[in-house]
């Protein structure tokens, strides 16, 4: 039996930094994947295929970036 304040034997803590990392990390490769349909659909060709990319993920970078920042950090 788990301790209590524990879920399965992992903190609040643990559970919420998975829930964050692997939920957002799911919603980026949804995200990525609505671009790329909305580029399919809407027939952009080569460049705006890439402009949809560029502008409507640039935002997801910096995420991705602190991700591995913090990882780098804490080693």
């Amino acid at each position: 039996m788990s301790p209590p304040g524990t879920l399965f034997g992992y903190t609040e803590a643990q559970v919420a930094e998975f829930g964050a990392t692997v939920g957002i990390a799911i919603l980026i490769l949804y995200m990525l994947f609505i671009i790329g349909n909305l580029a399919w659909t809407s027939k952009a060709g080569k460049l705006g295929t890439f402009a949809l990319f560029f502008v409507l993920a640039f935002g997801m970078v910096g995420f991705i970036t602190k991700i591995i920042l913090q990882t780098f950090w804490n080693m």
